[in-house]
């Protein structure tokens, strides 16, 4: 093989080693692979915010209900297609609550003396009408949210399942 053979097979190597990398780098920082909690205004859809998940972790979204301003807490657990609400635990009956074992979920009293609804429920998606006096917050990976941080009370946002590529994870907002 001649010099300038060599050379051009040299050239031809680095450039297709140069362009896999490129091409690599590009997949890990574009492709949607990242599973994340994203937290939306509803309806404009504009992005508040959103938190790295995994299939399997559960959050918390506490409020005080409006009618008997007891604490509320529904637990809702990341599965493959979405979100689960597993549960809502809660210390006294008031609008809109379980009475009673039913169809849909299982009532049950804990040693503790509250009341723990277990349903395991799909949803795509949940949406929330963030009140004045509900004070919601959402509890992840040992944090808690306030969302009248995020969103002003009377609005509503939505939260929901999506995979994101590294770069939109980069540059969006983290919660």
């Amino acid at each position: 093989m001649s010099l300038k053979a060599t050379e051009r097979f040299m050239k031809q190597t680095y450039l297709r080693m140069i362009l896999g990398i490129g091409l690599c780098v590009g997949i890990l920082l574009f492709f949607p692979f990242l599973s994340v909690l994203h937290v939306v205004s509803f309806p404009a859809k504009t992005s508040l915010g959103h938190i790295r998940v995994a299939h399997g972790d559960t959050f918390t979204l506490g409020f005080i209900h409006s009618v008997n301003r007891r604490p509320v807490l529904d637990t809702i657990r990341i599965a493959e297609q979405g979100l689960v609400i597993e549960s809502s635990r809660f210390d006294a009956f008031g609008a809109g609550m379980p009475e009673t074992t039913n169809a849909e979920g299982r009532l049950q009293t804990l040693p503790d003396g509250t009341l723990l609804w277990t349903v395991h429920r799909p949803v795509p998606e949940i949406t929330i009408r963030i009140g004045w006096t509900a004070d919601h917050t959402l509890c992840i990976h040992g944090r808690t949210i306030r969302l009248a941080d995020l969103l002003e009370p009377g609005k509503a946002l939505t939260l929901r399942l999506e995979s994101i590529s590294v770069y939109q994870f980069l540059k969006g907002k983290r919660l």
